[in-house]
């Protein structure tokens, strides 16, 4: 029994001296020890917007926001990102945009992707891209709708 106290002691302090130590104004933290899910497949969100095409990322840019890792093809990717992440983030943490138009949390292929209103979302196919660009607007708000209610469901 003193072991495990020992051992839950220890973690509830790592925990709190990792949440300080990581904490910046944005809440985006570079480099964490322990971080949540890799967001976009390690594909470069930034890149997307600057060079208009879906990126890899490299594991010597990494930086979590909102709890997801997400990793970059640069240093100043990533830095851009840090100053302004809502900018760059996907829309629906990276879910497929017309499954959550639809009411379903769908997995993306970041490789299949659209820059609508300044915002960037990715689909599960290119169906599902095309049928969003349709009717953009009445999409991304019916999504932004039904990810207040999805947003902590397991993807499929």
């Amino acid at each position: 029994m003193t072991m495990r106290r020992a051992f839950l002691r220890g973690m509830a302090a790592a925990s709190l001296f990792g949440g300080l130590a990581g904490a910046s104004a944005a809440g985006a933290q570079p480099n964490p020890a322990n971080a949540a899910r890799l967001g976009l497949k390690g594909y470069d969100p930034v890149a997307y917007f600057t060079l208009g095409v879906a990126t890899p990322g490299s594991a010597n840019h990494e930086l979590v926001w909102d709890g997801v890792r997400y990793r970059f093809a640069t240093a100043r990717h990533r830095d851009l990102f840090q100053a302004d992440p809502d900018r760059y983030a996907p829309q629906f943490g990276g879910q497929c945009a017309m499954n959550m138009a639809n009411g379903n949390l769908r997995e993306s292929d970041p490789t299949i992707w659209v820059i609508s209103d300044g915002r960037l979302y990715v689909f599960a196919s290119s169906a599902g891209s095309e049928r969003f660009r349709l009717e953009a607007a009445a999409n991304a708000a019916r999504a932004a709708t039904n990810w207040q209610t999805l947003k902590n469901t397991p993807s499929q």
